[in-house]
């Protein structure tokens, strides 16, 4: 973790002044205060030293638009905010290449593919097996089109208790369709 106790705004200003130790310093203390920002943001060790090694370099090369006046860590984690959305573009972009066509993958699958065999009225039986309120709840929102919010508010009961009893129902659906 950073040490708080260190005033990165008098480091480099003494390093635009020519202090070689200084910079080095202030760039050590730069990788200390970035580290745990990028470790949060990406996902492998060596990702992160190579953005933190892009965000120095990019400080580095932004050293001269620095204002002495105004604090250090807004203007470098501005640098490192651009520097890892750079990297996270350039990175998701690439992977974006090596992607499946859409619209080939559209054409190799089975015709029938988002065809849903099961239509309310050809399981109507097995819902009216279901217990009383099971059944009133999927009966009126698949039959009658009714939302939970409503199926709620016309037989008394809580949303919430309406989606865990539909659920319930869908279960166990499922697992006598799956017999």
């Amino acid at each position: 973790m950073a040490d708080n106790s260190v005033d990165y705004s008098a480091l480099m200003r003494q390093a635009l002044d020519g202090d070689a130790q200084a910079y080095a310093t202030l760039l050590n203390e730069t990788s200390r205060l970035l580290r745990p920002y990028l470790v949060k943001r990406l996902f492998s060790g060596n990702e992160v030293d190579d953005v933190l090694q892009e965000i120095l370099i990019s400080i580095h090369k932004a050293r001269h638009t620095y204002d002495g006046t105004r604090p250090y860590k807004p203007w470098a984690y501005a640098i490192a905010k651009f520097r890892l959305h750079d990297h996270l573009r350039s990175h998701y972009s690439d992977n974006l290449h090596d992607a499946e066509d859409i619209d080939a993958l559209e054409n190799s699958l089975p015709e029938n593919v988002t065809k849903n065999e099961f239509l309310y009225e050809s399981i109507s039986g097995e819902v009216e097996k279901l217990p009383e309120k099971q059944a009133t709840i999927l009966r009126m929102m698949h039959q009658e089109g009714y939302t939970a919010k409503e199926v709620a508010e016309k037989i008394g009961m809580k949303e919430s208790a309406v989606k865990v009893a539909a659920h319930r129902a869908y279960k166990v659906l499922r697992e006598k369709l799956e017999r």
